[in-house]
């Protein structure tokens, strides 16, 4: 059975290292040094260093994805207000990357560094949330509030959007540039789906915690 705090250990050997290094210049070998376990014991729990990153982001952004998942049983909740709410877990988990980003990662790290971290961080970011926001529409189709015949389509096409403008890597951007980007989402979604004005609007407010 896997010991979850040398598992633990590995993550942060990793995010340690990410302080003073390069990606690419950071080894298993480090990893296993820096976490103070073979190097035979890092391929127990992972099979590659790629591997350790991906799961070091996912630790990250853990419980505001897991509690945006959460909200696809909340069925008491209406559908409006649940898409928002998973829409404003994607700006909160795009908050605590760039903050982790900033606090974690050497100053003069390269630009394809940060880059590299960006599309870890927006693959796990969509593949974790489209499922979640995926099924919430299609809860609202059948109820006939959200009236749109492509729910998979819409909830990918969303979080594409809103994690490319939100972390300023690929395609750098003012606050005011993206809050115009994000309300401009937000009436496009209204209009698409038939859901009432104003229903998305605290989407456009400053991420906070849900």
């Amino acid at each position: 059975m896997p010991d979850m705090k040398k598992y633990d250990k590995i993550l942060d050997a990793l995010q340690n290292l990410l302080q003073d290094r390069n990606i690419q210049n950071i080894s298993v070998s480090d990893i296993a040094k820096e976490a103070e376990i073979g190097k035979g014991s890092i391929y127990y729990y992972f099979p590659s260093k790629d591997a350790i990153l991906d799961a070091l982001i996912e630790r990250n952004y853990e419980q505001p994805l897991k509690t945006a998942k959460n909200l696809a049983n909340r069925t008491e909740i209406s559908p409006f207000t649940r898409m928002a709410m998973i829409l404003q877990a994607c700006r909160n988990s795009s908050a605590a990357f760039l903050k982790q980003n900033n606090s974690t990662v050497r100053e003069g790290t390269s630009a394809q560094d940060i880059a590299f971290l960006h599309l870890k961080y927006m693959n796990h970011l969509i593949t974790e949330l489209k499922p979640t926001l995926t099924e919430i529409i299609e809860q609202g189709i059948a109820s006939n509030d959200i009236h749109f015949e492509y729910p998979a389509a819409l909830a990918e096409i969303v979080l594409i959007v809103l994690a490319v403008k939100l972390n300023h890597t690929l395609l750098p951007a003012t606050a005011d540039d993206s809050e115009d980007t994000i309300r401009g989402l937000v009436a496009l979604l209204e209009r698409g789906t038939g859901v009432p004005q104003g229903t998305l609007n605290y989407l456009t407010l400053p991420a906070t915690d849900i």
